[in-house]
């Protein structure tokens, strides 16, 4: 817990610094961010007071609620930068794939822990694939390339921890390569494309799709060693850098505290990562183990993507740095997910006393 609070601490500190030089010093944002830490903190202890394995037993309903909502975000919901993914409420807005996550998470550990105990088949692998599909395609639907991918990831690493045959894995490999070549022609939109495209080539439109790219490797590279100062990065300070505090708040501290601010920012996900893959390792049954791996799988995924979206080695996905960019739906699901993590420890310790 205390590695996740420095984390949050951080994204806190980079979205003051991003308040202060608004032309009005706003912290509505910063407050917001608070509450939301506030009531991640409560949610930490409920999920961790409650035995984990609870979840086993409601994992259907959790799914075919998550189902719902993304049905009802597609009808009800708002959109944000071209996405439909929000919903509105007394003007609070709340992005219900973010919760799905964990609900897909809580699910799959379920289905996979049940039937990779009485060997795992062909007939499983389309089963869960299936499973997937359905919030997959509404995801793609608001549309959010980067949750849908996220969804994709976490079956497939899941399922990998089946000890699936190879030759599943192959075809499930060249069918995701099929699907993806099908979205290419009729699916994808002309901007999601470009995304793609900007990620192979970023200087081919450096002041329109390339404009992202560019000014957060700027911002990066202007931090140097020890960083600017909090509020005095040039990028941050005058604008130049776009969402700088969701999708680039790295890039804001890479600015203002440098490579050693950077660095220990990766040094804490890297204690995070190995906390977590202790407490898989000494998990005491299967369901315990798969729902550790798919947490862990959901943070490692979207940390690795949005930074390497903040260094120019990945394709801007709209995913937000778990803890530390500005989002209280993102910032919740995390905290609930720590909380889980924290339940699996304390069975752990129980029942080897």
């Amino acid at each position: 817990m205390s590695i996740t609070l420095l984390l949050v601490i951080f994204g806190l500190v980079a979205i003051y610094s991003i308040a202060v030089n608004m032309e009005e010093s706003d912290y509505g944002l910063l407050i917001k961010q608070i509450i939301a830490l506030i009531l991640g903190i409560i949610l930490v202890f409920v999920f961790g007071f409650i035995d984990y394995r609870t979840l086993r037993s409601y994992a259907n309903l959790l799914y075919w609620l998550g189902v719902i909502a993304l049905v009802g975000v597609l009808i009800f919901g708002t959109t944000i930068r071209g996405t439909k993914g929000w919903y509105s409420i007394f003007g609070q807005v709340f992005q219900p794939v973010e919760i799905v996550k964990i609900l897909i998470i809580i699910f799959l550990s379920k289905y996979l822990s049940a039937k990779s105990s009485v060997g795992f088949n062909f007939k499983n692998l389309l089963v869960s694939f299936l499973f997937v599909t359905l919030p997959l395609g509404l995801v793609l639907f608001q549309p959010d390339l980067g949750s849908a991918a996220i969804f994709i990831v976490l079956w497939m690493g899941m399922i990998w921890l089946t000890k699936v045959k190879k030759s599943y894995m192959v075809l499930i490999i060249v069918f995701l390569i099929l699907c993806f070549l099908v979205s290419w022609f009729f699916f994808l939109k002309d901007y999601q494309k470009d995304r793609i495209i900007t990620f192979l080539q970023p200087n081919r439109d450096p002041l329109g799709q390339g404009y992202n790219i560019t000014q957060s490797i700027v911002a990066v590279g202007s931090g140097q060693f020890w960083g600017r100062g909090l509020s005095l990065g040039p990028q941050s300070r005058l604008n130049f850098l776009p969402a700088k505090e969701t999708d680039f708040i790295f890039s804001v501290i890479a600015e203002a505290l440098g490579f050693v601010g950077s660095f220990f920012v990766l040094a804490l996900f890297g204690l995070l990562f190995w906390r977590i893959v202790r407490i898989m390792r000494k998990s005491q049954d299967d369901f315990g183990i798969f729902l550790t791996w798919g947490i862990l799988l959901m943070i490692v995924v979207q940390v690795f993507i949005n930074i390497g979206m903040n260094l120019g080695l990945a394709p801007v996905a709209g995913l937000p740095l778990p803890f530390l960019s500005a989002g209280g739906s993102s910032l919740l699901v995390n905290l609930m997910a720590i909380g889980i993590l924290q339940s699996v420890y304390l069975r752990q310790r129980k029942s080897i006393a």
